[in-house]
């Protein structure tokens, strides 16, 4: 008979709130790219003075950004027998595509309790536990069940029924006993909530947000006054993660002896090379829509948009494609035909040509547009230090950037479930020499703060 009365505080590694982990990964993604392979020696010296130059920070914290997020909670990169840092396939998958939630979903399917995140007094204390779960298939198993019943769970049932529940971590409750143990305690009129006596609310969910976090950075679910919300749109993704709700943990902490330091070594190890390591079955399945990113949990009916029938990496450049044409449109109709689209003609440097169509003396000149664009949950923010984000650009695209210079933009894209966000900088070669932004030849590593944006527009 399941108790959920016998909880169990069962934390993950701590990493940031929600909008910070989002901003945080194109920034890590970066430098790994940069600075990789590397020597493990070197790595951590190195990593810290990239990622100072962009947030600042003391030693302790950079530390922490480099292992406990980027390396741990991430998987972003991996070490290999002879000491040499790489990407991981997961860090290099987002380079390629720049979906974010893609990246998150990739996490998710390989997340597990117990792992090689934790320390190994902590991984001991799961294992005397006999702590075993999935948690991410089974907390979307759970809410596929309760949808198919037409009823809606709230992230304190989630906390206390799962996440903090002993006997559903050790993988002794289906989901659908804990379903129907939830609507029991309801018809109870039972209120359910984690807590742990004697520690502000903050400390007792702290564990149960932050996993909640991934899920949504996955773009697997929406939280609205405490209802999570599967997303119709992520069908395919979402039904490929809870097929895995029944099965035990890819990776068996349980084989290695705790009593061993040769053994301990090699379990944080081999958890490093599995954990950062793609999920083969998923990689076809986790691009995101923009429609999936766009998901309002008020939506009656899904809605249809050409967007969703375009090729994934394809999509920021049709949307600035249809902005332009629309703009030059509204300035001179006849005009409509120097809007351009030239992403697939190799060796450009640009990905649009269009005019500036601004009412200005040059509004029938010559624009040349390089369109990058990201999905991600959360909106773009501007940190402490105004660093905002960094794109890679090619070598024909920063020739194109000097040969063009005043005619010459980057569009920035970000497709999020709030808005559209363009950000448009002009003259980006110019920029970098007035130190507006840093471009620095890797490829090209282009960030930008918002001292440089010349023009925003956005679509709700």
């Amino acid at each position: 008979m399941f108790n959920p009365e016998i909880q169990f505080r069962c934390t993950i590694i701590r990493g940031k709130a929600k909008t910070d982990l989002d901003n945080l990964l194109p920034k890590y993604a970066k430098i790994i790219q940069e600075i990789c392979p590397c020597s493990k020696d070197e790595f951590p010296r190195i990593f810290n003075e990239q990622l100072e130059k962009i947030i600042g920070g003391i030693k302790k914290t950079l530390d922490n950004h480099r292992t406990e997020i980027a390396g741990k909670l991430f998987g972003m990169y991996y070490y290999d027998n002879n000491n040499t840092v790489y990407p991981s396939e997961r860090t290099l998958r987002f380079l390629e595509n720049e979906d974010q939630p893609a990246f998150f979903k990739d996490i998710c399917i390989k997340f597990q309790f117990p792992n090689g995140m934790d320390s190994i007094q902590t991984i001991e204390e799961k294992i005397s536990q006999n702590i075993s779960i999935r948690q991410f298939p089974f907390i979307l198993e759970l809410l596929h069940i309760a949808k198919e019943n037409d009823i809606k769970i709230t992230k304190d049932e989630i906390a206390y029924f799962v996440l903090n529940s002993l006997e559903v971590l050790q993988s002794k409750v289906p989901a659908i006993q804990v379903y129907e143990k939830i609507i029991e305690y309801r018809n109870l009129g039972k209120i359910v909530k984690v807590e742990v006596d004697e520690k502000a609310s903050s400390f007792s969910m702290q564990h149960i947000n932050e996993q909640l976090n991934l899920l949504e950075l996955a773009n697997l679910i929406r939280t609205d006054h405490k209802i999570i919300h599967l997303n119709p749109y992520e069908k395919i993704a979402i039904d490929y993660i809870r097929s895995f709700h029944d099965k035990k943990p890819s990776f068996d902490v349980y084989q290695y002896s705790f009593s061993s330091l040769e053994d301990r070594k090699k379990l944080l190890h081999e958890w490093q090379i599995y954990f950062s390591s793609v999920d083969k079955g998923g990689i076809e399945l986790f691009s995101t829509s923009i429609n999936a990113i766009q998901f309002n949990v008020e939506e009656k009916a899904p809605k249809i948009s050409e967007f969703d029938k375009i090729a994934l990496g394809d999509d920021g450049e049709n949307f600035v494609f249809t902005y332009e044409k629309e703009m030059v449109e509204k300035y001179d109709k006849r005009l409509i035909n120097k809007v351009l689209l030239l992403g697939k003609t190799r060796g450009l440097g640009y990905d649009i040509q269009s005019i500036f169509a601004d009412g200005s003396e040059k509004s029938e000149f010559v624009h040349y547009i390089e369109v990058k664009s990201t999905k991600r949950v959360t909106v773009p923010s501007e940190g402490i230090d105004g660093w905002i984000d960094a794109i890679t650009l090619t070598r024909n695209e920063w020739i194109a950037a000097e040969q063009h210079s005043n005619s010459f933009s980057i569009y920035r894209v970000y497709f999020t479930p709030e808005k559209i966000i363009v950000y448009v900088i002009r003259n980006p070669f110019l920029k970098n020499q007035e130190r507006l932004v840093k471009c620095t030849p890797i490829n090209y590593r282009f960030d930008f703060s918002l001292k440089s944006i010349d023009l925003t527009f956005e679509k709700v």
